[in-house]
C-alpha cells in the first residue's frame, strides 16, 4: 500500500481535506437560522503549513528560543468573522456560505480530475501504452 500511497502523492489527503470542508460550509447553509450558531471554515492554508512544518519540526533546547506561533486546532477549523452581524447571534452569511460552497465545489472538482489524470496514467503504464 505504501507504493500507492507514493505514486498517489498528497492528492489523497488533500481529497479528504476539500470533502470535509464542503461539509462544513453546508453545515453552515443548514444552520443559517439557529440562533447564537458561529459559521466555521477549515483554513486550508494553515492544516498544510501545520503538515509540512511537522515534517521539517526542530526541537528547542529552551522554551524562549523560538516562538511557537498561533496555535491551529487539529482539524483546521476556525470562526468566520461575520461582515454583518445579525441580532441573534448567528454568524453564518448565506451569499457568502453559497459563494464559498461553489467555490469549494469547483476546488474538490479540480483535485479529483487531477487524481484521476494521475490514476489514468498508472493504469496506461501498467498496460504498456
Amino acid at each position: 500500500m505504501n507504493i500507492l500511497d507514493n505514486m498517489m502523492g498528497a492528492q489523497q489527503q488533500t481529497l479528504q481535506l476539500k470533502a470535509r470542508r464542503l461539509e462544513v460550509i453546508a453545515q453552515n447553509i443548514a444552520n443559517a437560522d439557529t440562533p447564537n450558531y458561529k459559521a466555521r471554515d477549515i483554513d486550508f492554508k494553515a492544516v498544510l503549513g501545520a503538515t509540512q512544518k511537522q515534517e521539517t519540526a526542530m526541537d528547542a533546547t529552551k522554551s524562549g528560543h523560538y516562538d511557537s506561533g498561533q496555535e491551529l486546532s487539529p482539524d483546521g477549523m476556525r470562526f468566520r468573522t461575520p461582515f454583518n452581524t445579525s441580532f441573534d447571534g448567528n454568524t453564518v452569511e448565506m451569499s457568502l456560505e453559497q459563494a464559498q460552497y461553489g467555490k469549494a465545489a469547483g476546488d474538490y472538482q479540480a483535485t479529483l480530475n487531477f487524481l484521476q489524470n494521475r490514476i489514468s496514467g498508472i493504469r496506461k503504464a501498467l498496460k504498456g501504452e
